[in-house]
């Protein structure tokens, strides 16, 4: 069992930004796939950011440019930072780990971005 821990969000003014956090309880290199996902109200869960072991990343268009996906494999920590926010960047942020067939979450952190 893998244990995943979001932090770092937060309420946010538009153009603001956050980083959030996510720590792993094992070595994220072992990983075939890391991925930020996000559930805004009344959407379905979507992939935001996601890096795969050989180092490809790849961003939804609405994010592009203004969203960075990293990680510290020394740390186990993924990180999402989060620049130029807009209100439909709101939601609930999970972390996602995956091997194989396995697939890991975190259990979510909120991310508002209100005037």
């Amino acid at each position: 069992q893998v244990q995943l821990v979001e932090s770092g969000g937060g309420l946010v003014q538009p153009g603001g930004s956050l980083r959030l956090s996510c720590a792993a309880s094992r070595s994220i290199d072992s990983f075939y796939n890391l991925g930020w996902y996000r559930q805004g109200p009344g959407k379905q869960r979507e992939l935001v950011a996601g890096l795969t072991s050989a180092g490809n990343i790849n961003y939804a268009d609405s994010v592009k440019g203004r969203f960075t996906i990293s990680r510290d494999n020394a740390e186990n920590t993924l990180y999402l930072q989060m620049n130029t926010l807009k209100p439909e960047d709101t939601g609930v942020y999970y972390c996602n780990a995956k091997y194989g067939i396995m697939s890991f979450w975190g259990q979510g952190t909120q991310v508002t971005v209100s005037s």
